[in-house]
């Protein structure tokens, strides 16, 4: 037992699953990337499940291989969050904005105009965007990493400060008087950095968290550390293991201190994507019947990650004694867990259904083992939280909202209801409004 509790949060993209395939599975309606009340559905199950957040990823381009595996991203995050944000009343919402295409004005408007809409639940996943065909959408070229580093500085900086210009005694709304607002509390920022600028100020009054909470995502990177450390709340990993899960919430926590903040103050999140089933065995013919084909594909990489000869004709076949004493784990951070699943004796095609190339953690089968598997990261200090990639969101989310949530609430690592109505409470993260004076003006 333990006082800290630990925070979850779900993935949304396309209404259809985290899964290769997942838009043909027989339990979702392919049509579902279209269809907001799909979305709203797997919102509303988290809610029950007291999920903290939505977090949206989003890669405003078209992918390769769109022709049979579907779009995979939500149709557009602030329009679907905005409607998501009145059929629910406490789960929070993290949409994904690059600071390298948009102008801090359209992101400091478009992410407050939601957290008043949703009454203090915003937050803001601030990224850089390096990949050529988001760009080309933008009609620009990719910036070099320390100028598109200097330039989400300077944005997320004009952000907060637009945020913070209407004043929080600034709204009078005095009828008798006449008087609407005092506007020498709603004044210019006149913010101009190299790559950026606005003069503000920003007509859209404080919510009940006052602004929204500012993420960071991705690989430790010293840059992206940088940028976590001086205004990040919440922090989305890329981790495999619980080493790398440790070493990577210190690195998180470490860049908060040097930037004057109290480490506590930045929740670190590792991604975990579930397959509920009332067995191992179960779960893998789950995933098996929705991967399909795609697992043959998958057999060179998991032979590189090994460092062993597989035949793709032999999938229904575990390793050999000659192939095991042989394996060892590649650079890949995923081979050793890939090492440890074919170790167990299953068939070539059943490690590649446990997901052990998947972009994050994959646990298959009862309750018992998912919650074992975040209680272990929880407890030894590897996470915060988890943000969740349910293989079929139709059945995956209500899986896990019904079947694993308790199991964390009887062991005592997760709240039984909600601390209290905003995002900022629900993380624990400490009230801000404007620009955290102790940060401003130490970007390298």
């Amino acid at each position: 037992m333990t006082e800290k509790k630990l925070i979850l949060g779900l993935a949304l993209h396309d209404g259809s699953g985290a899964l290769n395939n997942a838009w043909r599975a027989p339990q979702v309606n392919p049509e579902n990337y279209a269809n907001f009340e799909a979305n709203i559905r797997y919102a509303q199950a988290a809610e029950r499940g007291k999920f903290a957040f939505l977090f949206i990823p989003d890669f405003p381009a078209v992918r390769g291989d769109i022709e049979h595996g579907g779009v995979r991203n939500i149709i557009d995050p602030m329009i679907a969050l905005t409607a998501i944000s009145q059929a629910t009343s406490r789960i929070g919402f993290v949409a994904t904005g690059s600071t390298s295409f948009q102008e801090p004005f359209n992101h400091a408007r478009q992410f407050k105009a939601l957290d008043v809409l949703s009454h203090g639940r915003a937050g803001w996943n601030a990224v850089t965007t390096s990949d050529p065909a988001v760009a080309a959408n933008y009609g620009k070229p990719v910036a070099e990493r320390s100028e598109r580093y200097q330039r989400a500085h300077e944005s997320i900086q004009i952000v907060q400060a637009l945020w913070g210009s209407w004043q929080k005694e600034a709204w009078i709304k005095n009828q008798a008087s006449g008087q609407y607002i005092d506007s020498s509390k709603l004044q210019p920022v006149n913010l101009q950095g190299k790559y950026v600028a606005s003069r503000g100020p920003l007509a859209i009054p404080p919510s009940e968290q006052g602004q929204p909470v500012i993420f960071s995502s991705g690989g430790p990177s010293p840059h992206l550390l940088a940028l976590a450390g001086r205004y990040a709340s919440g922090f989305i990993g890329e981790v495999w293991t619980i080493e790398d899960g440790r070493a990577q919430r210190a690195m998180v926590r470490r860049a908060a201190e040097e930037a004057g903040r109290d480490p506590d103050d930045i929740k670190f999140f590792a991604g975990i994507m579930p397959t509920v089933a009332p067995s191992v065995r179960e779960g893998l013919d789950r995933r098996i019947s929705i991967l399909g084909d795609t697992l043959k594909a998958q057999v060179p990489q998991l032979a590189n990650m090994l460092g062993v000869q597989i035949d793709r004709r032999r999938l229904d076949e575990p390793l050999t004694t000659e192939q095991l004493s042989g394996a060892y784990p590649s650079r890949d951070p995923r081979s050793g867990i890939a090492l440890d699943v074919a170790r167990q004796g299953w068939t070539v095609r059943d490690i590649l259904a446990h997901g052990v190339i998947d972009y994050h953690p994959t646990v298959v089968g009862p309750a018992a083992l998912h919650a074992d598997h975040i209680q272990e990261w929880f407890e030894a200090e590897a996470a915060d939280g988890f943000w969740l990639s349910p293989d079929i969101f139709e059945d995956g989310v209500d899986a896990f909202v019904d079947e694993v949530v308790p199991v964390l609430q009887q062991r005592g690592i997760y709240p039984s209801d909600y601390i209290g109505t905003t995002l900022r409470e629900n993380l624990g993260v400490a009230e801000q409004y404007g620009l955290d004076p102790r940060v401003v003006g130490t970007e390298d």
